[in-house]
């Protein structure tokens, strides 16, 4: 190896010598600016170089931060997640309160427009397990002065009646309920009838002749017959008729939405309720029913002295419930049934 490097020695020598003669010329001789040709040389030589390292480091760092930056962003997708079902859950709770709040108000602007007649407000916290049967409870009873045969309406239309009293709850038997029955009559034909249930969530009209010309959608009023329900309050809508013998079968559509119930309200007397003032709409007596004749006025008069004569013998109740009697929707008015 000695006598292959001493044989070379002049070739590397002279190479040698010729290397140090260029770069001495390059880093003599001057381009523009006077940069000198050996810069240029450095900075062509070492560029690609440069290029690659901050390449290889560039995706390596990239590897590393993606990792990290995919490991941050699932824990962040966690947290805005649960985020999101916290909100939504607080979104449904203010949509139930608002609801709630709309219907207390409707009950309260209902009573102020009737503040004639006595009644009571009730929560519905429960229902019959019986399929067949059409019925609920509300968190009022003996304790609140309600008893047997009340009636139970909202400000949409009737309900139904108070069938079982307990000391803080009652029963109410719904019109649609199989054994419930209704006094009615057309609101534009005065033609009288009984509302009755069959189980099914629509009621039907009975005793109504086949001759008698009955329209869909035509209004249904209480009658006052049947000694539960005052006079002119609306039970429903007529849905369909078809002819049956002797009479015609009339579906109700009912006027409130006995399937969706919260709040009611028990009625603690007979007293009819009158239309509000003019201006105002009523979805109780409606305005487009036609004057009572002359016998119906009289019946109505007759009833309506009645009513307010058993009113003004009673014994004046409190309306709160006793001591230890918590119950979430308040009376709207003092309690003062008749005997």
């Amino acid at each position: 190896m000695l006598d292959e490097f001493s044989r070379h020695r002049p070739l590397a020598l002279l190479a040698g010598v010729v290397l140090a003669q260029v770069l001495l010329l390059a880093f003599q001789i001057k381009r523009d600016r006077d940069v000198r040709l050996i810069r240029y040389w450095a900075v062509e030589l070492m560029t690609p170089l440069q290029r690659g390292g901050t390449w290889t480091f560039s995706k390596i760092g990239g590897v590393w931060t993606g990792y990290i930056a995919l490991h941050n962003a699932r824990s962040e997708n966690e947290r805005l997640r649960g985020e999101l079902d916290r909100l939504e859950l607080r979104n449904r709770d203010l949509e139930t309160q608002a609801a709630e709040a709309q219907r207390l108000a409707a009950l309260l602007n209902f009573r102020q427009g009737h503040s004639e007649a006595s009644m009571l407000a009730a929560q519905v916290i429960g229902a019959s397990a019986d399929p067949s049967s059409r019925t609920l409870f509300i968190n009022r009873g003996e304790r609140d002065h309600v008893r047997r045969n009340l009636g139970v309406i909202t400000p949409d239309g009737i309900v139904g009646k108070i069938v079982e009293v307990f000391p803080s709850t009652a029963q109410v038997q719904l019109i649609n309920d199989k054994d419930s029955g209704v006094g009615a009559l057309f609101a534009d034909s005065r033609t009288h009838g009984v509302v009755r249930g069959n189980g099914d969530p629509e009621p039907r009209m009975d005793y109504v002749v086949n001759d008698e010309k009955v329209h869909a959608g035509e209004a249904i009023l209480t009658s006052g017959e049947d000694r539960i329900f005052p006079k002119g309050l609306l039970i429903g809508a007529v849905a369909g008729t078809s002819p049956a013998s002797p009479f015609q079968m009339i579906r109700v559509r009912a006027a409130a939405r006995l399937d969706r119930l919260e709040d009611v309200l028990v009625l603690l007397s007979e007293q009819e309720l009158t239309p509000k003032a003019s201006g105002e709409s009523s979805s109780v007596v409606p305005a487009s029913a036609p004057p009572a004749t002359p016998a119906e006025a009289q019946s109505a008069a007759a009833s309506t002295r009645a009513s307010t004569a058993r009113s003004n013998s009673a014994q004046p109740l409190a309306g709160a419930p006793k001591p230890g009697h918590q119950t979430r929707a308040p009376a709207l008015s003092p309690a003062t049934p008749p005997r």
